[in-house]
């Protein structure tokens, strides 16, 4: 029953990486969660493959990750890893019938992100230390986060050749290996350039990160842990006590845009969402900022 249950995730894995161009960290993703299904069945000792698989199986399953404190949008991406596994074995005749198709995601409320305020974000930069090299490079690295809205694996990718600072913009390869251009200003420039002529350019640099624009001490790729550690680090530096990551930068970004009055299409292009539902979120957040302000200073709230 394993192998069966083994053959079916390197079909569907290979399927997910040519099919939909999905990145290694996505299809590890998409497995964990799938590969949950079966251990569950072997946990109840029911000794069946996905042929067998009825929706009384997935849920007694939910049910069960649910039981074990499994968060709801933790849930839902599993079940929509699940409908994806199943989807693709109808579709090359490796099952019958679709026990997910009736199978629905746990509701959910839309968790509104966390944002920094402009000052919060300068004050976050003012702890880096930039008579070092990795203070230079940090400083580059997040004005580039907060100036593109860039995600964390978007930066740490980022080529040298995809550098245009003379037309004011970079080239971002983003999920699904779908590229977009995104403008970037003056103040990250600046950055960026300072690192690649004082910092870069005098390192011993490993061959598969010779066009790479972020790199660790050691002359390759910078991980996205080691951003996630030092971003923690200025801003516990900065007293900020929000829950601060990289992607922090992406939200406020966006944010900031959206309370400027930016198009909510144009945002969607330079963050590159497929769709604009994702991109509305920050819509919530710009009316908190609005009622805030209106509270603040109209007229006929002050007493």
């Amino acid at each position: 029953m394993e192998a069966v249950w083994k053959n079916n995730f390197n079909s569907f894995a290979a399927y997910l990486k040519l099919n939909r161009g999905y990145s290694d960290h996505t299809l590890s993703a998409y497995r964990s969660d799938v590969e949950k299904l079966p251990t569950y069945l072997k946990l109840r000792e029911w000794d069946i493959t996905p042929t067998a698989i009825e929706r009384f199986h997935l849920d007694a399953f939910i049910q069960y990750l649910a039981e074990l404190g499994l968060a709801t949008r933790s849930q839902a991406r599993l079940i929509s890893a699940l409908k994806t596994f199943f989807g693709f074995l109808l579709d090359e005749k490796l099952v019958a019938h679709d026990p997910t198709e009736l199978l629905k995601a746990p509701k959910m409320g839309r968790k509104i992100p966390e944002v920094l305020t402009y000052f919060e974000i300068r004050e976050l930069l003012a702890q880096i230390d930039m008579s070092l090299d990795h203070g230079l490079r940090d400083r580059a690295l997040l004005e580039t986060l907060y100036a593109c809205g860039l995600r964390v694996s978007e930066a740490t990718n980022l080529k040298l050749t995809n550098l245009y600072f003379s037309e004011g913009f970079i080239r971002v390869t983003g999920k699904g290996n779908k590229e977009r251009i995104v403008p970037i200003g003056g103040e990250a420039i600046r950055h960026l350039e300072i690192y690649l002529e004082y910092v870069r350019s005098g390192m011993p640099i490993k061959p598969e990160a010779e066009n790479i624009v972020f790199l660790n001490r050691r002359g390759g790729s910078l991980s996205r842990i080691s951003v996630f550690t030092a971003v923690k680090k200025y801003a516990a530096g900065a007293g900020i006590e929000k829950n601060v990551s990289p992607h922090t930068f992406r939200h406020s970004f966006a944010t900031h845009l959206i309370e400027g009055g930016a198009d909510l299409r144009a945002v969607q292009e330079m963050l590159g969402h497929e769709s604009i539902l994702t991109t509305e979120i920050y819509t919530h957040l710009d009316t908190d900022f609005l009622r805030e302000t209106i509270m603040s200073f109209h007229p006929a709230n002050k007493r």
